[in-house]
């Protein structure tokens, strides 16, 4: 069985993960190839051997690489088995200690995250949109993995393909909910050629955030999904293009056996 190309992150050297571009799968058509989304109206065979190669590139099996049912919220949960395909948990982040287990999320302009205390053992992953990233999941992830004996100041963190400013232009109602909260946070905007809008630093947020959760390292991948066609799906591309649907990118990390 192939295994998929996949980015990795110096900071995370020594530990089985992958930025999971596009590139190296079986689905056709706007999904094209490496589509991982089983909430995509993809061919279910095809979303599955994509998640097996995907699963043989982090060196578990297809039924240890676990991805949650993603809500856009700040819960993060612990997980040591495989769960039922019905019964995924509904969180953004997920954290182990287990050898032999996976952790997936997916996005298409959300920020996708990693994170790994090689000393430890323990590893997580999160999915941060901008709601998610409002909200907290980035401390939830990171608590998650202290409360299984993680350090923070061991843990590393990388952020893989998301959405960049010059890509993420936003409307007054958006920015509000973010002054709202912090009048600082506006620091993470920058005026658009129409008015009232505004262009959004996502990375830059989830970096501040990174930073308040007080980890060791945290490394940046700096690729913008929505300006890389070939390489990464974009939600806000497709929604332009006025496309029926879109693929998912995956972001893995595993403990080995």
């Amino acid at each position: 069985m192939s295994a998929a190309p996949a980015l990795t992150a110096p900071g995370l050297d020594g530990v089985a993960h992958a930025f999971f571009t596009r590139q190296g799968g079986v689905s056709t058509g706007v999904y094209a190839s490496l589509n991982g989304g089983v909430g995509s109206s993809d061919a279910p065979d095809a979303v599955a051997e994509n998640r097996r190669r995907m699963a043989a590139r982090l060196g578990v099996e297809a039924t240890h690489f676990l991805v949650p049912f993603q809500i856009h919220s700040a819960e993060a949960v612990v997980v040591s088995a495989p769960w039922a395909a019905d019964a995924r948990p509904r969180c953004d982040g997920l954290v182990t200690a287990t050898p032999g287990v996976g952790l997936g999320v997916t996005g298409a302009d959300c920020g996708v995250l990693l994170f790994a205390d090689s000393k430890a053992g323990v590893i997580g992953a999160c999915h941060a949109g901008w709601k998610g990233a409002l909200s907290g999941i980035v401390e939830s992830t990171v608590a998650g993995m202290t409360g299984l004996g993680a350090s923070r100041g061991d843990i590393r963190a990388a952020l893989g393909p998301t959405i960049r400013q010059p890509s993420y232009e936003v409307g007054p109602e958006f920015i509000a909910q973010f002054t709202a909260v912090d009048v600082d946070f506006a620091r993470y905007f920058v005026a658009s050629d129409r008015a009232g809008h505004a262009r959004f630093d996502l990375p830059g947020f989830i970096a501040r955030r990174i930073g308040e959760a007080r980890v060791g390292a945290f490394a940046d991948l700096a690729l913008d999904t929505y300006a890389d066609e070939a390489r990464f799906f974009s939600y806000r591309r497709a929604t332009h293009r006025k496309e029926p649907d879109y693929g998912r990118l995956v972001a893995g990390i595993a403990l080995p056996l």
